[in-house]
């Protein structure tokens, strides 16, 4: 009863919010099964599709904007590692997005995931590269969280925990491999 009348509260705009933030979640747990980088990077970039739109029928503005820099930045990041240029460029895009569609101290949020993912993808590789993808997730949490979007919420929680358990992985394996530096090829 109680959820049918948080349902019923919603406006259809946040009602078609939430849809697609759930959308975003099944995307999220298909790109995150794949064995693929390639069908994962292809999942993770449709499931961001979903993320703008989320948040834009959310009304959250520079959410918005800044989840489709990620999806440039996704793109850039993995076909240009450490081109300090393409990071300036986005970083640019990223204080300029949140510059014309601030809002609220919420959007705080926003930038901060923006902000931290950029400079991981680009500089960094490895546990480093994801402990900063891990708090750029959870400031993508917290802006989730502020705008009451439940599937985004959880897909964001998703991202936090198959991280960490990734970082675990590595090292586990940077113990068991002191001397190569990175595991045996199959691993």
């Amino acid at each position: 009863m109680g959820s049918t009348l948080m349902l019923a509260s919603l406006s259809p705009m946040e009602l078609a919010g939430q849809l697609v933030s759930l959308t975003a979640l099944v995307l999220c747990l298909i790109a995150f099964a794949s064995k693929q980088d390639q069908r994962l990077m292809v999942w993770l970039l449709a499931a961001n599709v979903a993320f703008a739109l989320q948040f834009a029928l959310f009304q959250s503005w520079t959410a918005s904007v800044l989840t489709l820099i990620v999806i440039l930045r996704i793109i850039l990041a993995r076909r240009y590692p450490g081109n300090l240029w393409l990071l300036g460029v986005i970083l640019a895009l990223n204080m300029a997005g949140a510059w014309v569609t601030w809002q609220s101290w919420h959007d705080l949020f926003a930038l901060l995931a923006g902000t931290l993912g950029t400079l991981g993808m680009f500089l960094l590789r490895g546990i480093p590269m994801r402990l900063m993808l891990g708090a750029a997730a959870l400031c993508w949490m917290t802006s989730n969280i502020l705008i009451g979007s439940v599937g985004a919420t959880l897909a964001e929680g998703l991202v936090l925990v198959t991280n960490a358990i990734t970082i675990w992985r590595l090292h586990r394996l940077k113990q068991q491999y002191p001397d190569l530096g990175h595991p045996p090829a199959g691993s």
